[in-house]
């Protein structure tokens, strides 16, 4: 079992990687100060991620099917998506908020290519992100049963 010592170092290092690499921004930072301010929850975080995956989920498969149809509703697509780069942004998740954007003025232009490509980009970011906030929630996890306090970033 690796010590509390190395764990934080992986921690920091590997939320370091998710800033530099544009997974993460400064929403998600600012969600962790507010988490270590509060004592009575601290399961803040994780607990919006939950809900940011959920959500992303739902709206990803309504999309698709939106996408399927004969007769495409771009504005219903738009407002989808619009909804997705909000649920992102709350979270911080960066690339995924980039994606949108992209994707949303697919949807202003009616541009079917444009938009089945945006939304194969949008699940692959947000396969990304999830694996990825699950496995520094999973690191969070190991230091705090090694005896540990999770470390901020600055």
């Amino acid at each position: 079992m690796a010590s509390v010592t190395q764990l934080k170092r992986q921690y920091i290092e590997y939320t370091t990687s998710l800033y530099h690499e544009g997974y993460l921004n400064d929403q998600f930072m600012y969600l962790q100060k507010l988490q270590s301010g509060d004592d009575s929850d601290p399961d803040f975080v994780s607990g919006l991620a939950s809900v940011f995956f959920k959500e992303s989920e739902k709206i990803l498969n309504i999309l698709a099917t939106a996408f399927q149809q004969k007769i495409v509703d771009y504005n219903q697509a738009a407002d989808d998506v619009h909804l997705f780069r909000g649920c992102s942004s709350n979270v911080g998740a960066q690339r995924l908020m980039s994606v949108c954007l992209v994707f949303l003025n697919y949807c202003k232009e009616k541009n079917l290519n444009g938009c089945l490509w945006c939304l194969q980009q949008a699940n692959h970011e947000y396969i990304l992100i999830r694996n990825k906030l699950e496995a520094l929630f999973k690191l969070e996890q190991q230091i705090l049963q090694a005896g540990g306090s999770v470390p901020m970033m600055k």
